[in-house]
């Protein structure tokens, strides 16, 4: 009988100890999750300066002329744009791309449909889950006119997000669309 008290007491602190170092690790986790959101950010607004700053859109300046057709015939320029609309540029190649996928869909799905516009990369990949998630609640670009959009926003990485308004000027831009003032939750 001792024994088998001797075990169960030597089991249950094995477990306490997983238990401890298990926590550890993922307290661990978010702190890098939150450091490489915030190097991220920084990176995409050029706030680390070289690389950063060499070509991607600054909040105030307008985005370049651009004329494109969404997948439903719908012609989208600059000048069409809407007050507050969302640009989102996604790729089927992209990991956070799809992680972000669902927030995405979930968000628009709320917002006026002619002012979410997904710019999905259509070159390369498989982008059908993306332009299946996104076409009922957002204008979908992809394949030929990607490239325009995507020079006219000076886009350097995905997933990009840009709030604009009416007429193309930059409001802001975010990495996630939870960042941007119009993805933040009321």
């Amino acid at each position: 009988m001792p024994y088998l008290i001797a075990i169960v007491a030597l089991v249950g602190a094995l477990c306490l100890v997983d238990l401890l170092l298990t926590l550890g690790v993922v307290r661990r986790l978010r702190e890098q999750t939150k450091l490489i959101d915030a190097l991220y950010e920084a990176v995409g607004t050029g706030a680390l300066g070289g690389a950063g700053q060499s070509g991607g859109l600054a909040v105030g300046e307008v985005v370049a002329d651009f004329d494109a057709t969404t997948m439903d015939g719908t012609r989208v320029t600059r000048d069409l744009l809407s007050e507050g609309t969302v640009v989102a540029f996604l790729s089927p190649d992209c990991k956070g791309c799809h992680e972000q996928l669902p927030e995405l869909a979930s968000w628009a799905a709320d917002q006026d449909r002619s002012r979410v516009l997904a710019v999905v990369d259509g070159r390369s990949g498989d982008p059908e889950q993306l332009i299946t998630a996104l076409a009922p609640v957002a204008q979908v670009i992809t394949e030929d006119a990607f490239s325009q959009v995507a020079d006219a926003f000076r886009v350097q990485s995905f997933p990009s997000f840009f709030q604009v308004t009416a007429g193309g000027r930059l409001l802001a831009t975010a990495p996630r669309i939870s960042r941007l003032p119009a993805g933040s939750p009321a």
